[in-house]
């Protein structure tokens, strides 16, 4: 999967979780909707874990696990990593 198709999924599935996140506040005992969050928020992970591994981190906020420090930096940020359309 290229860059921008991993950001276009992570963008999607974050958007789904904040919508359950917020459907859940409303209806806090509804299972169907705490299922499909955590289904939702494990696959986020995993699109998010698959990004940071092969293009470097998305966030210098403390969430990210992050080998070299200096990868933030140095590495081409998240909208620089996307294939061009020839």
């Amino acid at each position: 999967m290229y860059s921008d198709d991993l950001l276009d999924s992570i963008r999607i599935y974050q958007f789904c979780a904040v919508e359950l996140n917020l459907f859940l506040d409303n209806f806090p005992d509804n299972e169907n909707a705490k299922d499909d969050y955590k289904t939702v928020s494990g696959k986020l992970t995993c699109l998010i874990n698959e990004y940071e591994e092969n293009y470097g981190p998305l966030t210098s906020f403390g969430s990210s696990f992050i080998e070299d420090p200096r990868a933030w930096t140095e590495q081409a940020w998240p909208w620089e990593n996307y294939e061009k359309e020839e």
